[in-house]
């Protein structure tokens, strides 16, 4: 992977976007949205520009497998079959979470979406799209995150106090995100640079 971004520029993350929403439905095993809401949604937006083709961003993160890279808190992910994946990250509290999602939209070089299922420990919905920036200075990743805190107002609270507020961790995951397909690798103050082979 080339170490440099498309220029010198180096563009920073856009002003992101968080607000409560009716709930978030996970998906029975058939693959529908469950008749009942769930209350206490949560949904954010964000966004970031990154100095490198959007068609080698998606195809990044399109092999999940990719993700712990980046995503601090998220242990493992598991690719069942070209749609379904078995997620587990650390939630608060320490505690491990797991979940099975499945792609509801795969638009190559274009957009990612999925969704939870019932049995899921943190249930979740979402996309991310990647669009041409202007004046060739890369692409601009956007991202939308619905979540139900897991365990409820508590579990959020717990989350904001231990720092894993999915609000925070998204902002900063495609922060992390951004530096590892520009430079190769993430700065940390935790030990050594996080890198990846080219």
């Amino acid at each position: 992977m080339p170490q440099n971004p498309m220029n010198s520029d180096k563009p920073v993350l856009q002003e992101s976007k968080k607000e409560h929403v009716p709930g978030v439905r996970p998906l029975d095993k058939e693959g529908r949205p469950k008749d009942a809401p769930l209350l206490g949604g949560i949904r954010i937006e964000e966004s970031i520009t990154i100095g490198k083709p959007a068609d080698e961003l998606y195809q990044f993160w399109r092999d999940f497998r990719n993700l712990p890279l980046f995503c601090k808190y998220l242990r493992d992910v598991t690719v069942v079959d070209e749609k379904r994946s078995q997620w587990t990250a650390w939630g608060p509290g320490d505690k491990l979470l797991s979940w099975d999602a499945t792609l509801i939209t795969d638009i190559p070089n274009e957009l990612i979406s999925w969704r939870t299922f019932e049995e899921s420990d943190f249930v979740n919905a979402g996309s991310i799209r990647f669009q041409k920036a202007p004046a060739d200075r890369g692409t601009e990743v956007h991202m939308s995150f619905a979540y139900n805190p897991p365990a409820g107002p508590l579990g959020s609270l717990i989350a904001k106090i231990t720092a894993k507020d999915p609000a925070f961790l998204v902002h900063e995951q495609l922060r992390r995100f951004k530096q590892l397909m520009e430079n190769g690798e993430i700065s940390t103050t935790e030990g050594q640079p996080v890198l990846i082979e080219k």
